[in-house]
């Protein structure tokens, strides 16, 4: 999954970002409103996080164009400002949830699974094929039962195709949901990380489609 991390402190930056990629997400980080605006404007988000106190344009400011232009990406506020007022000012604007800094790490990303799931993404009960599952929240994969250690990558590649189970997923569209901007992207990446799965899943687990890209389930 793809979040937009907007954030103009370069060192609370930097670490959000490393631990949110590290949890298997893609992870985009823009440094002030106006970087955002542009960013969601070119690239479609599963979530962002979003600071108030930003350069060149604030968050509110920011929250309120993307409501007012029917963007419903789910959006957590993620500020240093901990008034009540500044908790309904953020929430009345558009946003889905208010963390204030500074915060536990394992927290925003337990946040982050909730919106997720409220944004109506498939519940982690739907998570599965044959006699393979995945708990999103608990970040478990079994396959017949039996726990499987998958790399953050692995699981991240897994969760979209599971997701979009019975739908041909491209490869540039699993490049999009493992990579953030500036990583560089080896041209066999995908293919590597298929191969990977299925040793650990079972041969015929992930179905390729010439052409076109991979599948779990029927397409």
């Amino acid at each position: 999954m793809r979040i937009l991390l907007v954030e103009d402190d370069a060192l609370l930056g930097d670490g959000t970002r490393a631990g949110l990629r590290l949890a298997g997400y893609a992870v985009d980080w823009a440094q002030d409103g106006e970087a955002a605006s542009v960013a969601l404007r070119g690239q479609k988000y599963d979530a962002i996080v979003l600071d108030l106190g930003l350069p060149r344009r604030d968050g509110l400011a920011l929250l309120r164009e993307l409501r007012g232009r029917d963007v419903l990406t789910p959006v957590l506020i993620l500020t240093a400002r901990d008034t009540r007022e500044d908790k309904v000012a953020g929430l009345d604007a558009g946003a889905d949830d208010y963390l204030t800094k500074p915060f536990d790490l394992e927290e925003l990303q337990a946040r982050l699974r909730a919106l997720l799931r409220r944004a109506g993404g498939p519940p982690a009960a739907a998570l599965a094929h044959g006699p393979v599952s995945m708990d999103p929240a608990g970040r478990r994969v079994l396959r017949a039962g039996q726990p499987v250690a998958l790399s953050a990558r692995e699981f991240t590649l897994l969760h979209d195709l599971l997701a979009h189970k019975g739908r041909i997923r491209s490869k540039s569209e699993l490049e999009e949901s493992l990579y953030a901007w500036g990583e560089e992207i080896e041209s066999n990446t995908v293919e590597v990380y298929i191969h990977h799965l299925r040793k650990k899943l079972g041969a015929d687990f992930i179905r390729t489609v010439r052409g076109l890209g991979y599948v779990v389930g029927e397409s």
